[in-house]
């Protein structure tokens, strides 16, 4: 009774408040952040009229960009890879000697898989055929650039041993179409738009990474998973493909308010059938899933709702 109560006065409390207008910082319109980010919105605004948060997208250059958005306050909220995550609240590699240690996870939602993605003219048949090539490694702020300088890095391949190129992932496609590069990599939920233009326009092959230079970046990097992306999701490319794999992250300021975080999550799981249908990639993604890949605190108005429900003591 005392539990419930304290609920109701939370929930009141906040209720009195002006309306919440929530940003959720997303990525690149044609990668799968921005349709999550769309997804979530939708289901938080159904709430609307009693919870008074109103929840808007915004398309953002990644990962990186999201984090320093959110730190700063400039994002309410926001998805990022969770190997960034762990970095910037641990203060390593990009964020090095510069931890945001107020970043906060509210759920690891789906995984996403580092995909190279090659055209037919390039000849590139195995991760180690890039060097040499014209290869998209990410634009700056991406959660794409720092995973692929990480590998390059396994790969013993140099920067200058790479004619990289530093385009939008929404610019991609268009690149490889009309052979201004060989390939490009890219971190993403499958299956994605981005990508199946890509493989419908220009014949292009997603190339395996895999190989005991992957054993070690996961051995180094304990957040990296090994995964396969599904063969017959993209044209010319019917067998299963290896590769390696994060977990999308939502995350907020700790000083966003507990209320809206808890509501967040509370739509997302009182509608949890409905929002697995609504993105291929969440398919086999489970409720205590959610709490999976997790690389920074939770939020306190997440905890709140996790236990409340017995996901979390």
């Amino acid at each position: 009774m005392k539990k419930l109560l304290k609920s109701i006065l939370f929930i009141s409390a906040v209720n009195l408040n002006a309306s919440s207008f929530i940003t959720l910082g997303t990525g690149a319109v044609s990668g799968t952040y921005y349709p999550t980010g769309k997804n979530i919105c939708k289901l938080v605004n159904k709430y609307k009229n009693t919870t008074n948060i109103r929840c808007s997208v915004e398309s953002t250059k990644g990962s990186i960009s999201n984090i320093k958005s959110v730190t700063n306050k400039e994002l309410d909220l926001a998805i990022v890879q969770s190997d960034i995550l762990y970095n910037a609240s641990h203060g390593y590699k990009t964020f090095k000697n510069n931890p945001k240690k107020d970043i906060r996870s509210i759920m690891a939602i789906y995984p996403e898989l580092f995909t190279l993605v090659v055209s037919k003219i390039s000849n590139i048949k195995t991760i180690q055929e890039i060097k040499n090539k014209k290869i998209n490694i990410g634009n700056p702020g991406s959660g794409n650039e720092v995973t692929t300088l990480q590998l390059l890095k396994v790969l013993n391949i140099k920067m200058n041993e790479l004619q990289g190129s530093r385009l939008d992932s929404s610019d991609m496609p268009d690149a490889l179409s009309n052979n201004k590069i060989d390939g490009y990599f890219y971190m993403i939920g499958h299956p994605a738009s981005n990508i199946k233009y890509a493989t419908n326009n220009t014949d292009a092959k997603i190339i395996p990474i895999e190989g005991k230079f992957i054993d070690k970046l996961i051995t180094q990097n304990p957040y990296f998973i090994k995964s396969f992306i599904k063969g017959g999701i993209y044209k010319g490319n019917s067998e299963n493909i290896n590769t390696f794999g994060v977990k999308a992250v939502l995350i907020a300021n700790k000083t966003t308010s507990d209320y809206v975080v808890y509501n967040f999550v509370k739509a997302i799981f009182e509608n949890f059938e409905q929002f697995k249908l609504m993105h291929p990639s969440y398919e086999n993604i489970t409720k205590k899933s959610l709490l999976d890949g997790i690389s920074a605190p939770l939020h306190n108005g997440a905890k709140k709702y996790y236990k409340e429900i017995g996901l979390i003591k």
